[in-house]
């Protein structure tokens, strides 16, 4: 008689996933790496590690929103760690400031700083950020002068011109015509060297 053992399936625990997922990151196969982020959060939902390096993993992915998401939910679930909640501010930070979103990547940046005030990476994007905004918010200023400026240098139309100021133009330009003919008259009569050529 032929019998069939079945081995028992082991069931990983969510720290080894997390250590595979771990490995893949390392080795920049991110996909692979959030693949087992995931299982690690389906055999434990909570699980924080799995979650903030799930995180990382999507923003190497260049899917900044989920990441921001995961980000704000470790955020919002762990208060009480305050190494972990300066880690996710700072990196909701990073990807807010990708995406332009500087006065709330500023904010993080402070709650980073309200957490761990010797946190020079954050204190550095936070004046990057600072700085952006500020030239951000200068830039329809500087739009708005140029404008004016233009403005004011461009020359009234005929239509802006009173009766007078036309006049006066028209007789100037005619002087200056009579002049610049005469000029010519008379360098015709002198028969200009300059007509003549030097082989």
């Amino acid at each position: 008689m032929f019998c069939v053992s079945a081995f028992p399936v082991v069931a990983q625990s969510a720290d080894e996933l997390i250590q595979e997922g771990n490995a893949y990151y390392k080795k920049g196969v991110f996909q692979k790496a959030v693949e087992r982020y995931d299982k690690a959060l389906a055999a434990e939902p909570q699980n924080v590690k799995a979650k903030y390096n799930k995180a990382n993993a999507l923003f190497k992915l260049d899917k900044k929103v989920e990441a921001a998401v995961l980000y704000n939910n470790l955020i919002q679930q762990n208060k009480d760690n305050n190494t972990l909640l300066a880690k996710a501010w700072y990196n909701k930070g990073v990807v807010l400031s990708g995406q332009n979103n500087l006065e709330e990547s500023i904010e993080a940046y402070k709650n980073v700083l309200r957490i761990n005030p010797n946190d020079n990476d954050a204190r550095e994007n936070l004046q990057k950020a600072l700085l952006a905004l500020k030239k951000k918010k200068e830039r329809p200023k500087e739009g708005k002068k140029k404008k004016e400026q233009q403005k004011q240098q461009t020359p009234k139309s005929q239509s802006s011109m009173s009766r007078k100021e036309v006049e006066q133009r028209l007789q100037l330009l005619q002087q200056k015509e009579r002049e610049v003919q005469k000029r010519i008259q008379q360098e015709k009569q002198k028969g200009s060297p300059s007509d003549k050529k030097d082989w």
